[in-house]
């Protein structure tokens, strides 16, 4: 009890915030539903044969079938109008592989999950640990997304099989006093069929989860994560602009290139004077004189 309390303790339960556990929460759940509507159902349907003699007709023939569909083994007794003698009839088709297939999926799908949901929570440094961690559970993923799509789709098409064969219409035919004339015979009541197609529905909704959660297992295995920490062209032009800038040659002699044209206007005044002081000017007023 105290290591269970511990654990509980050290329990990093936020990871069921990000998509990495909470998809995998949601895995867990809609696994339960998906393996529970099919794996517990059971399903019944009326019939009503009326012979010309009243006395000899069954006006509730009712047929009881249930998981895993092996409908061949599922029998009922039908009046044949001729006395009180009756057949046995037995319904058609064998659709347990199908069903069994996907039960099979969800359960082991429910599983993974909770072990995962518990490797997430009191063992996630481990897990990431040399990323054998994430990268076995990104291929244990990529297997159960394969496996749902498979039964989903099996499933889908078992449950339209059986769909038929439980059909009070289709197996009144089996029924050799309705062929006679004078006989007449009818369907009382449908089997209900809602759970077994909220089955169907549950599977590929986790198909959808457990394809979406490829992305986020994929994150953890770190081999994305060189391509992501490189800066986009764009990024490193922005960053070495500024660099340009500084090493622009015109920028350190901006400053010092307007006295070189006063410098050089000053050296043109001294010559000038100099000059006209050569040729005789005078120089003062003194001189003049």
């Amino acid at each position: 009890m105290d290591l269970v309390n511990k654990l509980v303790a050290q329990g990093q339960f936020r990871v069921l915030k990000v998509p990495l556990g909470f998809i995998k929460a949601l895995q867990w759940f809609f696994a339960i539903f998906a393996f529970s509507t099919c794996g517990s159902y059971s399903g019944m349907f009326r019939m009503a044969v009326e012979c010309k003699n009243r006395t000899e007709s069954d006006l509730s023939i009712e047929v009881e079938f249930e998981y895993p569909f092996r409908l061949h083994q599922v029998y009922f007794d039908a009046p044949t109008c001729r006395g009180d003698y009756k057949e046995r009839l037995f319904l058609v088709g064998d659709y347990s592989s199908s069903a069994e297939f996907f039960v099979t999926i969800g359960v082991f799908g429910f599983l993974y999950s909770t072990a995962a949901l518990s490797i997430y929570v009191f063992f996630y440094e481990k897990y990431k640990e040399n990323n054998k961690g994430p990268l076995i559970d990104l291929g244990v993923t990529a297997v159960f997304s394969f496996m749902w799509l498979v039964s989903s789709a099996a499933w889908a098409k078992g449950l339209s099989d059986v769909k038929t064969a439980t059909d009070p219409d289709e197996v009144i035919t089996l029924i050799s006093a309705c062929e006679v004339e004078g006989n007449s015979c009818r369907e009382v009541h449908d089997p209900v069929m809602s759970g077994l197609n909220t089955s169907v529905a549950f599977g590929f909704i986790n198909l959808i989860l457990w394809v979406g959660n490829l992305w986020f297992v994929f994150k953890e295995t770190g081999i994305i994560a060189p391509f992501m920490r490189a800066a986009p062209p764009q990024e490193k032009a922005a960053a070495a602009a500024p660099e340009a800038y500084e090493q622009d040659p015109y920028a350190g002699n901006q400053g010092g290139y307007q006295p070189e044209y006063s410098q050089q206007g000053y050296n043109q005044e001294a010559e000038f004077g100099q000059g006209y002081t050569q040729q005789g000017a005078p120089t003062s007023f003194s001189n003049q004189m």
